[in-house]
């Protein structure tokens, strides 16, 4: 999350170089002019708002609004969002559209008190009653009314956190909001979004995150705050030596009120549920158009999920984009490639000019034929674009593929062996990549993996040089049968594109790379996601493991578009840490958050082929 701060403060990097982002200011400024304005909500709180206005007004126009806790600086009239002048916004420019950029609620220059992921109210009986929801309702009430020149329609779009207040705008249904884009959205913290994954703390993005997001904000502000000074260049060694949770508690101080809430509820209890979005998104009128990247390091569950729910649960025109993008990539690159991995044609390119701009347009200005498909997803391995009426799309079948004997992976059980084994030990986790860097990296999403499986602590199992094609659309779901010598263990389940020994990427359609790796046999992390093993059966109510009692792990990765192609093999690696960007579990049943640096303790993990609970398998959603 934190690697989109920017996005609306206009300190992103250009798509098309220098000259043509300078131009593009130019022309911006020359059509363009700017309003600040303090915008009352319905409790008496103002939200700062910084709008840009076409300076010919003899046409009408739809307004765009965008609410952040990023800040939407430069402040001041005569200073203009440097944002405005790349392709994502320019274009909206060039057909006349209104933007308004708004500080939330108790962040930068607007008034209040900030409430992380504040909860939505559903019955609101007072104007005390409010929430994202409410301000976004408010402020649109505000625009239609008194900017001039609108044509009476809003529509809200934000990648990340941002994601999340479009959703909440979604939720407002104020008569005038035609259409929102909630774009990698944060939607549960819990489950599988930025901070936790199925429980498992996610270490890395939170205490830097937080450390100095978190920092209390006395009165409205146009300077942001710094967070944690880390000496080191080394994030492993960094977060090994600080230990347990309660330790960075310490580093973090006291002031930081949801770093402290994060620490108050280990489990999904009424606290976690009442910000969850998809709890209420029965009630979304607009158009939705949800958005995400398929190697988002931070809010790869938000899309997938709160796309889902919206189908499952409300009654309007929703619509799925997912791209082969980092957080936000679709906003901020040509979307070419992803670390290693490269795709072949401009992603960002063809979102931003077929899919975004076609949706707004048609909702917002009355142009153009709503002919997007319900589902445009960009399969990688075969570097495509399908365009399908639903996802997962409806001839998929979910096959088993069993981890077996000799570290072989088969559709079919043939194993006679009892288990394989590996001793996970938290002073030695595995690291989640094998670079050696401080921040966390998003090429990490489809990193090479033949370090993991060079450790002794990493099982891995492998098909065949396939025969033919296999396409994966959908989600993932691990049914591991295991057992543990302690009472608790977390479980990392990585899927894998082994690339032949051979391979090289044809320069011809690929072009030349900024930098050489040697790519034959590469293991391309396709996805891979970490369980907490208490809550193997209920995310509420944690249980300890019997010690060495054989029992059934199960949990969902994220979904997945990607073509295994002919001579390629299926890799599948299971570990018990993901090192420093999940936290370590002590592999003791207790409050992890409150753990001592002795608690921690190896463990011996069994992975069962067979017995009475079944082989350890993988279910992969195989598109035929």
């Amino acid at each position: 999350m934190r690697y989109v701060f920017y996005l609306l403060a206009g300190l992103l990097l250009t798509l098309k170089g220098f000259s043509q982002e300078s131009e593009n200011e130019k022309w911006v400024k020359e059509h363009y002019y700017k309003t600040e304005r303090m915008i009352s909500m319905r409790d008496g709180i103002r939200l700062f708002t910084a709008i840009y206005l076409p300076r010919d007004s003899s046409q009408k126009s739809p307004i765009m609004l965008l609410r952040t806790p990023y800040s939407c600086s430069p402040y001041g009239e005569d200073k203009f969002n440097s944002s405005l002048s790349i392709p994502y916004y320019f274009k909206y420019l060039q057909q006349g559209y209104i933007i308004a950029f708004q500080d939330v609620r108790g962040k930068f220059m607007s008034e209040g008190e900030f409430v992380d992921v504040r909860p939505f109210i559903t019955n609101k009986k007072s104007s005390r009653d409010i929430d994202e929801a409410s301000d976004t309702y408010d402020a649109i009430d505000w625009m239609v009314k008194n900017v001039p020149a609108n044509n009476g329609n809003v529509g809200v779009k934000g990648i990340s956190y941002p994601g999340f207040y479009a959703t909440m705008a979604a939720l407002c249904n104020h008569p005038a909001l035609k259409a929102v884009s909630p774009q990698a959205p944060v939607t549960d913290w819990f489950i599988g979004d930025d901070f936790h994954h199925n429980g498992a703390f996610m270490l890395m993005d939170g205490f830097s995150f937080y450390s100095g997001f978190g920092k209390p904000r006395p009165k409205p502000t146009t300077e942001g705050s710094p967070g944690y000074k880390i000496h080191s260049e080394d994030n492993y060694d960094f977060y090994l030596r600080a230990g347990a949770l309660k330790n960075f508690t310490k580093l973090m101080g006291d002031s930081i009120k949801f770093w402290n809430d994060l620490m108050s509820h280990p489990n999904y209890d009424v606290w976690w549920k009442a910000r969850n979005p998809r709890n209420f998104v029965d009630i979304i009128k607009p158009a939705t158009l949800v958005v995400g990247g398929l190697f988002d390091a931070e809010d790869c569950f938000g899309a997938w999920a709160l796309y889902k729910a919206i189908e499952q649960k409300a009654k309007n025109n929703n619509f799925l984009v997912e791209g082969p993008w980092f957080h936000g990539g679709w906003a901020r690159s040509k979307g070419d490639y992803m670390g290693n991995v490269r795709f072949g044609q401009k992603t960002s390119v063809y979102y931003q000019d077929s899919l975004e701009f076609v949706f707004f347009n048609h909702y917002l200005k009355n142009e153009g034929s709503m002919n997007l498909s319900e589902a445009t997803v960009f399969f990688t391995g075969e570097n495509n674009w399908r365009h399908l009426d639903k996802w997962p799309p409806q001839n998929v079948t979910m096959m088993n593929y069993y981890l077996g004997d000799n570290n072989k992976l088969s559709s079919s059980n043939t194993s006679h062996s009892g288990y394989d084994e590996y001793v996970s030990d938290p002073s030695h986790p595995v690291p989640y990549t094998e670079d050696v860097h401080l921040g966390r990296t998003r090429e990490y999403m489809t990193d090479d993996q033949r370090f993991a499986s060079r450790r002794m602590d990493v099982l891995t199992y492998e098909t065949e040089p396939l025969t033919a094609d296999i396409t994966l659309a959908g989600p993932v779901i691990a049914d591991l049968n295991v057992s543990i010598s302690s009472t608790d263990a977390d479980f990392v389940v990585k899927v894998i594109d082994v690339f032949p020994n051979d391979f090289i990427y044809d320069t011809t359609l690929y072009g030349k790379a900024e930098k050489t790796y040697p790519m034959g046999g590469y293991q391309m992390l396709v996805r891979g996601e970490i369980m907490r093993g208490k809550f193997r059966k209920s995310f509420e109510k944690p249980e300890p493991f019997i010690p060495n009692k054989p029992t059934i792990v199960k949990f969902t990765l994220p979904d997945v578009a990607h073509t295994f192609k002919k001579g390629h093999k299926l890799m599948v690696q299971v570990q018990s840490s993901w090192f420093p960007i999940a936290d370590r579990n002590p592999q003791k049943f207790l409050d992890i958050y409150h753990a001592n640096d002795n608690d921690f303790q190896k463990a011996t993990i069994r992975i069962y082929h067979h017995g009475e609970t079944g082989g350890s398998k993988i279910i992969l959603p195989v598109l035929k």
